[in-house]
């Protein structure tokens, strides 16, 4: 027992020794819990809600002194993940805790007053993977429009953008598409932390409209310590929690964008079903020796493809080429993530497989998805545009107008880089309109 023991020790040791950021639950811990002292705490997390020797933030703040933790509110997947993609997740009791639990993503995807009637201040602890589509940003946001029409604090313990911060593609969300995976006007990839994403949304007035209160909600954000603007999850030397199923690696939140999108069709496996989730552009009819090749001849920076043969291990849906048949396609390899334009690429196997088959009605085989598809892609412009001629330079243009112009409005809201922060930031409730340059405290 000594000897597990002992070896269990070194192990948390070598995790702390290579880590050279510390998440925001550590910054809080380091400061003695001092902004949640005497409160009731409710904490909205997963299992990816971790420090850096993988000590759960659940136990943290049941654990802390002066804090008193009274409830629980699980995402998509769950607070302790065992809820499948997609699946509505009920309310229960946390057999460790014996903490009530309140899913987020069942019966409602918003705390009610109900649930925050005996809660001084909400807590955010998730590890984000900084795409659009990916639901626990709307988790967050959704709990600060909750908090703002109840009166409850709000607070972020900020974690990486496994992505970096400075890669934003896509078109914001346009009327008529938002959804809970296209909540909020952003780009599909938006290059903020959680903790930044949050001062904009209450900064910028959007939670103060999506609430109907006319003003946003008390924040808080705990940065984190020594993160920067250009590191990647691998460069923090922090451990990754597969936040939901199909990221189980920190690069797994690179490919997501790559195919994610394209998923929606349910026509390609994406390699979801087999041990390269989002990675692969694959069907049964495909010549990929030839696939490959095409794809490479395009030269997508960043980008690289080898071919690839495999039989899916199970399947999420009845489409024929989701099914458990071997398929034939490419594997995709990042070589310069900063270089790679990701989102875009899942358009570029779609002009090749046009190409190549043009036989194949690529989008009228399930016409049923293409509400979800424009949803995902914030716009029914983007489907639009590129069917008429399945190329990319027809959409291109449409897809990245918003990028620079949202990338350089966020900037306001950075904590790192140029100027860290090592200690907590406040915003208090800002009026719907007003920016945080009038409302910083």
């Amino acid at each position: 027992m000594k000897k597990i023991i002992f070896a269990v020790c070194m192990v948390m040791a070598a995790l702390t020794a290579s880590a050279v950021v510390k998440p925001g639950i550590e910054v809080l811990r380091d400061g003695g819990f001092a902004q949640l002292q005497g409160k009731r705490v409710g904490l909205v997390t997963n299992p990816s809600g971790i420090d850096n020797n993988l000590k759960s933030t659940v136990d943290i703040l049941n654990e802390a002194p002066g804090v008193e933790l009274v409830a629980l509110f699980g995402p998509e997947h769950g607070v302790r993940g065992n809820a499948h993609a997609g699946d509505a997740v009920g309310d229960a009791v946390d057999p460790l805790t014996g903490i009530k639990m309140y899913s987020l993503f069942g019966k409602t995807h918003e705390p009610t007053a109900e649930m925050l009637k005996d809660i001084d201040v909400l807590v955010y602890d998730i590890q984000d993977v900084g795409c659009r589509s990916y639901t626990f940003y709307a988790t967050m946001g959704v709990c600060m429009e909750a908090c703002a029409k109840h009166g409850t604090e709000f607070m972020v313990l900020d974690r990486p953008n496994p992505l970096g911060g400075n890669k934003v593609e896509g078109n914001l969300v346009e009327d008529g598409y938002y959804s809970f995976v296209s909540k909020y006007p952003i780009p599909y990839i938006y290059g903020l932390t959680p903790g930044e994403l949050a001062l904009f949304l209450n900064g910028e007035g959007i939670i103060a409209e999506r609430s109907k209160t006319g003003h946003g909600c008390k924040l808080t954000v705990i940065p984190m310590e020594g993160w920067k603007r250009e590191m990647k999850f691998r460069d923090t030397g922090m451990p990754w929690v597969l936040p939901s199923p199909q990221i189980p690696t920190p690069e797994s939140a690179f490919f997501y964008p790559v195919s994610g999108i394209l998923g929606e069709l349910y026509i390609f496996n994406t390699g979801i079903g087999y041990t390269l989730p989002f990675q692969t552009f694959a069907a049964s009819w495909i010549n990929a020796d030839s696939l490959a090749m095409r794809m490479n001849a395009l030269n997508l920076p960043g980008m690289h493809f080898r071919p690839i043969n495999y039989k899916p291990f199970f399947a999420l849906s009845v489409a024929v080429d989701q099914s458990l048949q071997e398929v034939h396609g490419v594997q995709t390899y990042i070589t310069d993530p900063d270089a790679a334009n990701l989102c875009l690429t899942q358009f570029y196997f779609l002009q090749v497989i046009h190409e190549m088959y043009p036989q194949v009605e690529l989008f009228e085989q399930n016409p049923k998805r293409y509400a979800m598809f424009d949803k995902v892609c914030g716009s029914k412009e983007i489907r639009e545009r590129f069917i008429k001629r399945y190329k990319v330079a027809d959409m291109a243009d449409y897809w990245n107008k918003d990028a620079e112009a949202f990338q350089k409005r966020s900037a306001s809201y950075y904590l790192y880089n140029p100027v860290p922060k090592s200690t907590s930031r406040i915003q208090g409730m800002p009026a719907a309109g007003k920016t945080i340059k009038e409302t910083k405290k």
